[in-house]
């Protein structure tokens, strides 16, 4: 990788703002419906969220970890500890964003909780500013594109009605999640109903090289993309199962890093790379590795992580930024929250756009009673 990669962002050069409180809080929201994947279904969203306050101006990081290891190592509890014990006492008056990640290097993985500390300065330094947090990245505003992510079902039936919602509400794609006994079929049944639909398919690492042939059957669908059919963390075994499909792979699990889309590009991995900001370290490296992707002529979506109305935010403003050319999973609150801990809800527009909250960072509002609800432990730290 020459120097170019690692050219500076706008958002390195953000000046870290001295605050004089800072506070996690674990919170405890019920999803609306369980959401489940190949390897474990979720019934309530916990989430780790880092407050900070400077001059009375409140900055909100979230962390995507889940409280078990599942989906990825990092858990809230691991995070809580990086956070507290390693990542904040790296904080310095004075530090520009860069050089407080280049600091952060010595502490080897846990892109999770720097995300968190991360997207918390961010937002609080927008804040102090009176600017959008798109604006402090150095974009424009844009209208965001939706897109809804749909768990496994028991039936292609079921299937089938939770997709014709989504069609009724606009969204503009569509993932199902799929597994083994849980793929073809239901595949099928939703492309019969909806045969111009843009579809793409996610299988969290559930098959091996040894399926490529049974993999091969979702050609027949004309499908956007297949996300992470195989292992996680794996680049490789994408590489020799793309040339074998002629749907694009996407990689998403494999991604913690621009380091990892390179090389995933570079060996003809994937077509497609979904980016989650807060599993790749925060936004600047999520920049970056949508620059990178872009110049290489690959596209990036926005992945969510059943966030709350925090890190939903961050997202849509991350969205702004060049590269980002299709829909993320970005979806409307009530899908996943009876209750949110922020106000405005994020919500469809008629022809199924997304507007960007409007005000100084994420532009986004705590409700104090709400927060207090679900909020199971606080812990003050600074």
């Amino acid at each position: 990788m020459d120097d170019a990669e690692r050219k500076g962002l706008p958002v390195e050069q953000v000046i870290v703002p001295r605050f004089e409180r800072a506070e996690l809080l674990l919170v405890r929201l019920p999803f609306v419906s369980p959401f489940g994947t190949s390897v474990h279904v979720w019934t309530v969203k916990e989430a780790l969220l880092l407050r900070l306050v400077a001059d009375g101006v409140e900055g909100w990081g979230e962390c995507v970890a889940d409280p078990d290891p599942y989906y990825a190592s990092e858990t809230t509890a691991t995070a809580r500890h990086i956070i507290v014990d390693f990542l904040l006492p790296m904080v310095a008056d004075g530090q520009t964003v860069g050089e407080l990640r280049r600091r952060w290097r010595r502490v080897r993985g846990h892109e999770m909780a720097k995300a968190t500390v991360e997207n918390a300065i961010l937002d609080l330094a927008a804040r102090r500013r009176g600017v959008p947090l798109h604006e402090l990245l150095g974009f424009p505003p844009t209208r965001i594109p939706s897109g809804i992510s749909i768990g496994l079902k028991d039936s292609p039936e079921a299937l089938v009605e939770a997709v014709a919602e989504a069609v009724a509400k606009g969204y503009h794609r569509v993932k199902i999640k799929i597994s083994r006994g849980r793929d073809i079929p239901f595949v099928r049944a939703v492309r019969a109903r909806f045969p111009s639909l843009p579809l793409m398919v996610d299988a969290n690492g559930d098959y091996t090289l040894d399926d490529a042939d049974h993999l091969r059957q979702l050609d027949e669908f004309a499908l956007m993309m297949i996300e992470q059919p195989l292992g996680y963390n794996d680049i490789y075994q994408h590489s020799l199962l793309q040339p074998r499909l002629a749907t694009p792979l996407c990689l998403d699990e494999s991604i913690h890093c621009l380091e990892d889309a390179l090389a995933a590009v570079a060996l003809g991995a994937c077509r497609v790379v979904n980016v989650k900001q807060g599993r790749v370290g925060g936004l600047a490296e999520a920049i970056r590795i949508a620059r990178a992707c872009h110049e290489r002529g690959v596209p990036v979506w926005s992945g969510g992580m059943d966030e709350t109305g925090i890190g939903r935010a961050v997202n849509i403003h991350l969205q702004t930024a060049p590269g980002f050319t299709l829909p993320g999973d970005t979806s409307e609150t009530s899908r996943y929250f009876a209750e949110d801990i922020v106000e405005p809800p994020v919500v469809l527009e008629a022809d199924g756009f997304i507007a960007i909250p409007k005000g100084p960072g994420t532009g986004v509002r705590i409700v104090p009673e709400r927060l207090e609800r679900c909020t199971a432990h606080r812990e003050r730290l600074r």
